[in-house]
């Protein structure tokens, strides 16, 4: 299952490398990454996938207890969500 993950906060070193870090303990594959700094605001962007079905959820909640710990902005979404949008 893909999914997306957004991430936004103040920049600062390690944000990149503390998801994706968590990402791999969990075992999921970063198939695309985009990042940028706006205004002293970094901004990221990932297409993840997840192996199982039932594992969406220890992710979801994985990243949303890091995003409290660091300060940031976390969404994951489904890509399906996406998907749907495109076809209406």
């Amino acid at each position: 299952m893909k999914a997306v993950v957004t991430v936004l906060g103040k920049d600062r070193t390690g944000i990149i490398a503390a998801v994706s870090n968590l990402l791999y303990q969990k075992g999921v594959n970063i198939l695309d990454i985009s990042q940028t700094i706006l205004s002293g605001m970094f901004t990221m962007i990932m297409l993840i996938e997840i192996g199982q079905e039932a594992q969406y959820d220890v992710v979801r909640d994985a990243l949303l207890q890091m995003a409290q710990q660091m300060n940031l902005e976390i969404r994951v979404q489904r890509s399906d969500i996406f998907d749907a949008m495109h076809r209406i």
